[in-house]
């Protein structure tokens, strides 16, 4: 029973009490402006934190979807960035190879020789090489046989070693086994040319000792050994000197030829008819027109 009227007492004292409070509100309204300053706050605290992690969630999201539209715009940028590249490469090649083939159609062979174009496909020179060669994509199916002169447009780079049916070895100038009999173009002193290996100079020798012979002069092929036509440019001399114990000048000569970095090559013929066939590399001629 005690409990029941404790309750009751204490209805009675908070209803007592509300009244109490409720009376003096309406005549003050304290209650109510701090009802109103407190509740703001509150709801400031707990809405503050979810505010600001909007914010940084938002802020992260646009950041995100920015940079994944920037990457991909950079990707396609540098994709048409390397495109262009590799047109500019294409483009430079057509055009030096237009070049090189400009010059060898310039080329004007000697009198009663016609020459056809051919394509370095192999090189074969150095301390690795027994030989320096190199090697062509023409054969005897293509005319070419064994001691075929092969030139460029700045002068003689060898002659056929071995033709094949569709590919033939060139002995290059710089051999130690080649020799081609030269002049000098100024003073027509005469001697023979021979290679000493890749990278080293070439050596003229028997040019007699009281010959004229000048460093820097051209030397030209003569014609005797009956392989290279006559006035075919070969050399130039770099050193002359005399020695007391010779008969013979040591002459040393460089290539006018740089045989690694050739691409294309002319070979030589006798011309036996009335015109030289003169067709550039990798055309033929049938029926009468170029192909």
């Amino acid at each position: 029973m005690k409990k029941p009227k404790k309750i009751a007492i204490v209805i009675v004292v908070g209803l007592f009490v509300y009244l109490s409070m409720y009376t003096w509100n309406l005549r003050t309204g304290y209650l109510d402006a701090l009802s109103s300053y407190t509740g703001l706050d509150v709801s400031g605290l707990i809405l503050r934190p979810g505010i600001w992690v909007s914010d940084k969630v938002s802020g992260f999201w646009g950041r995100y979807i920015y940079l994944v539209g920037l990457k991909q715009e950079n990707d396609i940028l540098r994709e048409e960035v390397a495109e262009h590249r590799r047109n500019a490469m294409f483009l430079n090649a057509e055009a030096r190879s237009a070049e090189r083939l400009e010059r060898l159609l310039g080329f004007e062979a000697p009198t009663r020789w016609g020459f056809s174009g051919a394509r370095v496909i192999a090189h074969r020179m150095g301390p690795s090489g027994s030989l320096d060669t190199l090697t062509v994509d023409k054969g005897s199916s293509a005319g070419v046989g064994n001691d075929t002169p092969v030139v460029s447009p700045d002068g003689i780079v060898g002659r056929v070693l071995q033709a094949g049916t569709s590919a033939s070895s060139v002995l290059l100038l710089t051999d130690s086994n080649s020799r081609i009999a030269v002049f000098g173009d100024q003073n027509r002193s005469p001697g023979m040319l021979s290679g000493q290996g890749y990278g080293q100079p070439l050596l003229v020798r028997y040019v007699n000792l009281n010959a004229v012979i000048d460093p820097g002069e051209l030397l030209l092929s003569s014609g005797l050994s009956g392989i290279y036509p006559k006035g075919l440019p070969v050399a130039r001399v770099s050193k002359v000197q005399r020695s007391d114990i010779s008969l013979f000048l040591t002459v040393l000569a460089e290539p006018l030829v740089d045989v690694a970095r050739l691409e294309e090559v002319l070979m030589l013929r006798p011309d036996a008819g009335p015109q030289a066939d003169q067709t550039p590399v990798g055309e033929e001629v049938t029926d009468g027109a170029i192909h």
